[in-house]
């Protein structure tokens, strides 16, 4: 299950414990989010199981997701070591996101 994030200390803290993370950000009305998350989580645990996993819901945080610049959703924002190096959003698929992920995470984990 993926922590849930609902401020920017939440936000900082989690990306200074984990060396890698991926945070979903998603609104409650919108369907596409409720339907590509559990198949994006599904996917992170498979594939990429050190990758470290929390969601924002926008509509409970949106001071968060301004901070972030998360304008539209779904958003998945993947760090590694704090660092920004990918941003999906909207329109995005499991599979985008697999081969997107595959060569960074090999690079960072299996170095």
């Amino acid at each position: 299950m993926p922590a849930v994030l609902e401020s920017s200390a939440q936000f900082s803290g989690f990306l200074q414990q984990n060396p890698a993370v991926a945070v979903y950000f998603s609104g409650p009305d919108c369907a596409v989010c409720q339907v590509l998350k559990p198949r994006v989580l599904e996917l992170l645990a498979r594939e990429f199981p050190r990758i470290a996993v929390a969601q924002v819901d926008c509509a409970a945080a949106p001071e968060l997701a301004a901070q972030q610049s998360v304008f539209a959703v779904p958003t998945l924002l993947v760090c590694f070591e704090g660092q920004e190096l990918l941003r999906l959003a909207r329109n995005f698929s499991p599979a985008q996101l697999a081969e997107a992920l595959q060569r960074p995470y090999a690079m960072f984990f299996d170095a």
